[in-house]
Formats: C-alpha cells, sequence, structure tokens
C-alpha cells in the first residue's frame, strides 16, 4: 500500500519560491557579467539598408553592437536549428542577413557593461529598411488555404481521419442540422517570467547557461549545433520556470543571442526580454474553423464535417491536432475533416496549453450544445445518447474512459437538474442566468526518460532527471513516486531536475511529464531495491540470504520480509557495506508500445458553467464552474486540483477576454503589454469546483497516471459559450466573446 502517493501534499519546492530562494534565469551572477538588449524590427517585410553602429558604439559602456553584419559564420544547415519542438521547414535564424520576415524580429544586439546602458544604447539605434508589401490577415486569405509540409516532426502529430461514410448524403437527410463557423483569435502565452539566457563564460571556453526552458537537453542540443560545440562543453540549466505553458518547448531567440555575444567577446553575458518582446515569437494561432453536424429524428449524431484553417509563418509550417477529437468522442458514422494552413508574415505559431484541443473541441462542443437544442434534448442526455467506447477514427477502444461517471457526478455538483432548458428563461432581477456544459478530452502520452537514484551514505535518496518544473508539481510529485517506491520517509527524499548533465529526459509539454518522467523515476528506484537487496542478502548473517525478490518489501526505510515484516534490515546499514560509497541506479524507460498500440489513451472531462449577463450592457461573469475529470490515478489531489482551477481559470479567460489583435497594416500585435492584453483576475474568478472521479488504467502507464495539464481547460470555453446562449438565446461562435458581440 502506499503511504504518499494519492496523498494530498503542499509542494517540496513552496517554501524555496514565497521566501525567494528559487533562482530564476535572470537571477543567476557571474563575475564581469555583460548584459544585452534586443533590438526589434519596426517591419513586418522587407530589408534591412543600413544600421547606424558609430553613434551606439560611442556610448559609455557600450562593448559591442551585433547585427548581420557582423555575427560570426555560424551552422549552415536547417538540422542544425532544430529542436525537439520544431516542425516541418527552415527553422527562423537570428541576424541571419539583412532579410526582415515578420515585424519585432530580433535585428541587433547592443550589449553593454550595464542593463540600463544597453537598453538605453538600443534605443538609440537608427535602422533603414527597404519595405515590401506583407500580409498578415488569416481571414483575408482563406483561398490560400493547403495541406502541412510533410517533415520528420511532422510524423509527431497526426494527419486529419480519414472520411468514414458519405457525409453529404448523411447531412442533407438529416432533419435536424447545424451549421456555424467559429473564429479563434491570436493568443500570446504571457507567463510572470519573461525570457532570459545568463551565459556563464568559464575560463575553460566551457559554457553554463542558466535558460528560461521547458528542456535543458532542448537548449543543450540547439546550442552546441547552432554554435558548433561539442555537447560536453555547453551546459544548461534550468531549476525554477516562472510559467511557460509551451513557450519554452522552444529555444527563444535570447538563447542564441546571448551565447553568441558570450562566445564572441569571451565573457559571460545575459540577455532578457520585456514585456513587449514577449509578443514577438511563438503564439497560438489564429484559426478559422466550419463545422457541420446533422442528427436524425431520434437525435442520433449521424454526420460530423469538420474543417479548419490556420495561420502559419512563411518558414516553418506549424499546425496542430485541430479537427480529430470528434471522432474520439462521437460515433458518427459519416464523417469528413479538413485541416490547412495559410504562410503568412508572422513569426512561427507554437504550442501553447492544449495546443489544437483547446481550439478543436471548444467550436466542435458549441455546435453539439446548439444541434441538441434544434433537437429539443437536454446537452448532457444528447452527449449520453451518442457516447462511445472507442476512437472511431482509430477503431481502438479506450484503455479507460470513465466521462458517463464525469456526467453523473458533475451534473448532480453542479445541480444541473433545475435548468429550464428554454433560452432567456433563467434570471435574478435585471441579470440573465445561464447554465452551461461540454465535454473535455485530451490525449494521455508517454514518451521515453531516463532517472537516476542514489542512496547516500547517510541514508538520503536522491532522485534526479533532466525535466523542468514550470509550476506543475513535477517537483512533488516525483518525490512522492520515488518516497513510495523504496519505501522512505518524504523528508529523506529530495528530486533534482532542470539540469542538462542529469539523465536523459523530454520536454516537459503536452501533460505526459507525470506519465513519463514518473515512470523514469519509479523503475530507476526498483531498480536501485533490487540492487539493495542484493547487497542486503549478501550481509553478514543476512536474514534474506535465501528470501526472492517478491517475498520483500520496501518500508520505512528498510527491506522487510513481507510475511514477518519485523524481519527487516535498513537502508542505511546496507548502503554501510559499500565502502563508504553511495549507490546508485540510472534507468531508462520506455513505453509498451505493444500493449498501448491495442488502445486510445485519453482523459476525459465534463464542465458545467454558470453565467450571469447583464441585460443592458451584455457584461458577462462566470459565477460558478463545476469541472469533472477522469484522469486516471491521482498522485496528489492538491497539486493535480491546482492543475485543474488553472485551467479553468484560463478557460474562461480565453472564453470572454484573452485576444491578441493585429494591425494588419503594420503587422504588429497592438497589444503586447499586460495592461491591454486582458486576462482573467480575481475579480473575474468567483466559484471553481474541481471532482476526481476514479479511474483505474493499467494500459496507459505503470503508475495509471494520466496528464492533468490540459484536461482542465479544454472543456471550458465552450461551457461558457453554451451558458452565455442559453441566458441570452445569441450563439457568439467568436472568441473572445465581449460585449460588443452581445449587445
Amino acid at each position: 500500500m502506499t503511504k504518499y502517493i494519492g496523498k494530498s501534499m503542499s509542494r517540496v519546492d513552496g517554501v524555496a519560491k514565497v521566501t525567494g530562494k528559487a533562482k530564476y534565469a535572470a537571477e543567476y551572477s557571474a563575475p564581469d557579467l555583460a548584459y544585452g538588449y534586443v533590438v526589434c524590427s519596426t517591419i513586418a517585410k522587407g530589408k534591412i539598408t543600413r544600421i547606424n553602429t558609430d553613434e551606439v558604439l560611442q556610448i559609455p559602456g557600450v562593448i559591442q553592437l551585433f547585427t548581420h553584419e557582423n555575427r560570426p559564420r555560424l551552422a549552415c544547415f536547417d538540422l542544425n536549428y532544430k529542436d525537439q519542438d520544431a516542425p516541418p521547414g527552415s527553422p527562423f535564424r537570428p541576424l541571419r542577413d539583412e532579410k526582415v520576415v515578420y515585424n519585432g524580429q530580433p535585428i541587433a544586439l547592443v550589449v553593454a557593461e550595464t542593463f540600463e546602458v544597453a537598453r538605453y544604447a538600443a534605443s538609440l539605434v537608427k535602422v533603414e529598411y527597404e519595405q515590401e508589401d506583407h500580409d498578415t490577415a488569416l481571414e483575408h486569405n482563406l483561398h490560400r488555404g493547403r495541406g502541412p509540409k510533410s517533415g520528420v516532426a511532422s510524423l509527431l502529430k497526426s494527419p486529419p481521419p480519414k472520411p468514414r461514410g458519405d457525409f453529404e448524403k448523411a447531412f442533407q437527410a438529416a432533419p435536424f442540422k447545424t451549421t456555424g463557423q467559429h473564429i479563434h483569435s491570436v493568443e500570446h502565452h504571457n507567463p510572470i517570467e519573461m525570457f532570459s539566457s545568463t551565459v556563464v563564460y568559464e575560463k575553460n571556453g566551457k559554457l553554463t547557461i542558466y535558460d528560461k526552458t521547458q528542456g535543458a537537453p532542448n537548449s543543450q542540443m540547439y546550442v552546441a549545433q547552432v554554435f558548433n560545440l561539442p555537447f560536453k562543453d555547453v551546459r544548461v540549466i534550468s531549476p525554477y520556470v516562472g510559467g511557460a505553458f509551451g513557450s519554452g518547448l522552444r529555444p527563444q531567440y535570447q538563447l542564441f543571442l546571448a551565447v553568441l555575444a558570450a562566445l564572441e567577446l569571451k565573457r559571460s553575458v545575459r540577455v532578457s526580454l520585456t514585456r513587449q518582446q514577449m509578443f514577438t515569437f511563438g503564439h497560438r494561432p489564429a484559426t478559422v474553423q466550419n463545422l457541420s453536424l446533422g442528427a436524425t429524428a431520434d437525435g442520433t449524431l449521424d454526420a460530423i464535417r469538420h474543417d479548419a484553417i490556420a495561420e502559419t509563418s512563411r518558414f516553418e509550417d506549424y499546425f496542430e491536432i485541430v479537427v480529430n477529437w470528434s471522432g474520439m468522442l462521437y460515433p458518427a458514422e459519416n464523417t469528413k475533416s479538413t485541416y490547412d494552413l495559410v504562410p503568412l508574415d508572422v513569426f512561427t505559431p507554437l504550442d501553447m496549453r492544449a495546443p489544437g484541443g483547446v481550439t478543436g473541441v471548444p467550436a466542435l462542443e458549441m455546435e453539439i450544445d446548439e444541434l441538441a437544442h434544434k433537437i429539443g434534448m437536454d446537452p448532457v442526455e444528447f452527449r449520453l445518447k451518442n457516447y462511445t467506447e472507442k476512437d472511431m477514427d482509430q477503431d481502438l477502444p479506450f484503455s479507460s474512459k470513465e466521462l458517463r461517471e464525469c456526467f453523473r457526478q458533475g451534473a448532480e455538483r453542479f445541480g444541473w437538474s433545475g435548468r429550464k432548458p428554454e433560452p432567456r428563461s433563467m434570471r435574478r432581477g435585471h441579470t440573465l442566468i445561464g447554465w452551461g456544459m461540454a465535454t473535455g478530452i485530451w490525449e494521455a502520452s508517454q514518451g521515453p526518460a531516463r532517472a537516476e537514484a542514489v542512496l547516500t551514505v547517510n541514508g538520503k535518496l536522491r532522485v534526479t532527471s533532466a525535466t523542468a518544473d514550470i509550476g506543475t508539481g513535477t517537483y512533488t510529485i516525483m518525490t512522492q513516486i520515488a518516497a513510495d517506491t523504496l519505501g522512505m520517509p518524504i523528508e529523506d527524499v529530495i528530486f533534482r531536475l532542470g539540469d542538462s548533465d542529469m539523465p536523459l529526459a523530454p520536454i516537459e509539454g503536452g501533460s505526459w511529464t507525470a506519465a513519463t518522467v514518473g515512470t523514469a523515476v519509479k523503475v530507476a528506484c526498483e531498480d536501485l531495491g533490487k540492487k539493495l537487496f542484493k547487497m542486503a542478502q549478501k550481509m553478514k548473517n543476512s536474514p534474506f540470504a535465501d528470501v526472492k525478490q517478491d517475498d520483500i518489501t520496501f518500508a520505512d526505510a528498510h527491506i522487510r520480509l513481507k510475511s514477518d515484516p519485523s524481519v527487516a534490515v535498513s537502508l542505511l546499514d546496507i548502503v554501510g557495506t559499500n565502502g563508504g560509497r553511495a549507490v546508485s541506479e540510472t534507468s531508462t524507460s520506455l513505453p509498451s508500445m505493444l500493449e498501448q498500440r491495442k488502445y486510445a489513451r485519453a482523459a476525459h472531462s465534463a464542465v458545467f458553467v454558470e453565467v450571469e449577463v447583464d441585460e443592458d450592457f451584455g457584461t458577462v461573469r462566470v459565477t460558478r464552474a463545476v469541472t469533472a475529470v477522469a484522469g486516471g490515478r491521482i498522485l496528489n489531489p492538491k497539486t493535480a486540483r491546482s492543475q485543474i482551477v488553472g485551467g479553468m481559470v484560463w478557460g474562461i479567460s480565453k472564453a470572454l477576454e484573452e485576444e491578441s489583435v493585429m494591425d494588419h497594416q503594420f503587422g504588429r500585435f497592438m497589444n503586447h503589454n499586460l495592461s491591454e492584453y486582458h486576462v482573467a483576475v480575481h475579480a473575474d474568478i468567483r466559484e471553481l469546483d474541481v471532482i476526481f472521479v476514479e479511474e483505474n488504467d493499467t494500459i496507459v502507464n505503470p503508475l495509471g497516471v494520466k496528464g492533468l495539464g490540459e484536461i482542465g481547460i479544454v472543456g471550458m470555453p465552450a461551457a461558457v459559450a453554451n451558458a452565455i446562449f442559453h441566458a441570452t438565446g445569441k450563439r457568439v461562435r467568436s472568441l473572445p466573446i465581449t460585449l460588443d458581440k452581445l449587445l
């Protein structure tokens, strides 16, 4: 029986964060540290004809101004610039040449003795351009959509599923049908910590880099490949990350510029981005979707068509899984879907919490709600009638699926039975009340990873893996897994991460870290336990000399006989026989592909929302929400709830507020700050409730866990939009739903 897994525990890194002991990428110091400030382009397309360098270089304290004219020779091939999350195409190369390919592109780096001097000098850099016509408007270019280019990276993301049946025939014959166009605006990640890289230039020419990243090995690989450095000469450290949500999956341009400056100047350099510059790289892409649904007279969903067109850059084909979710949620016999891209003069979009899922699922769930309304069925009843136990597109059963129970428990907690079905039928005085709901789904994935477990001479367990913790609680759940596996008191266990010198782990994203790295930690501790047991068997007068591994257990920092727990040897005594040296084991975990490939694997949710809409002003307030989640085994209910609540808050923010507004005349985002890029704040959030539905899954991974980072957000925007429809009778398919769309 586990002692820590499944228990609510406060974050083991919490004290370090609230006391300021935790250090982030821009907080590490180094002797003779110089500071870099990035100069960004003010046009969207064209070429640089002149950059004045003489005036800037004469400013006291300025060390150098790097541009495309004086940068060193670097790697030539696109492959050198590709990282673990790179889509097909030619990755962006800062300072490559005089060409400008998007507004805000980094075109120069001023390096000075202080940050203030670098910032001042950067403001004096004068750039002359030869402008070309640019195009940044997706909705004006829908006719130019084409399928994503093929490439190795595209193998990681599924193409649209093949058609089933005959959609056109079924749709035309359907007595109930709905069609709608859904528009999702650009969004930017905007974590609290802005991107920064502190590159420490060592005496031997090696680099120690403190980087904001969701994968230290990914940044290490990028730097080594681009600058033609041995991997052993590049160490990337990132123990704490102040939020990322996908923005740290790819190395951002401040890393490139900081390393370039450090190598050229042979001294340590820090480059930090401003909040405005956080809008000059990846974002959630603008997407236009067209959905058509048809149902038979008895409410059977029979036909689904889902077409999506999204933006990408001119140089890379970033694409998402937008149109595949219907086949995982509904058993329609006749389906057709397409997904196209429109290259524009923008930077390549980037994975952002639930990429593709929080775009495609809300559009689908809003149309499902509309169809249920036209049929006259309760939204929950309609979903239960059209329930499936398998992924229709893959023709595979789910490894586990407790979505029915999510509907039941969520509806009961919310009080759904008290809902009056007709729009505008519920109110409090002058305020319209709406109740809406939606389904959520996110794939449960596992990848390969490595971890090391070390039992020290003083009986402490140290576990390491080069993963990241972007605020999700990775430190805590890995500590719990390690403590339970070797039966150690949790105060004697320390888990470390975020260092490229540690055992290799993939980038932290996609809700797969708990399954991927957690399994590696479990395997490493199990393998260490086997080694310790063999050592115990060789001890003088060992009670385990003739005992098999299956007959013992680890508990209370001892190896104990299952049949008689009083027969025991302490782990401290065992390591004491190792000549004053720690005992360690490094292990690799791999997904059980032969078994997993027989099943579809996903987390599911049911989201219920209440809104108040002012009848005169169109203002919307989400007054309460309930999310019921079937996410496999819950390792830590406290940190897990935080993950779901965070997703719910962001889902509300996406539904009602978040939008990066582009001025297409200049090809530049206008609201590139946190005063005008609106996000949900404390005053916007009321009562949020989370239910974890019990779900046992022996297929998905050895721990039985499903990631929770994304499942909390995917259903929320549709639930809010559906509640607004119930309150007002207006179906708004363009997010965010601002008051002008309701008046």
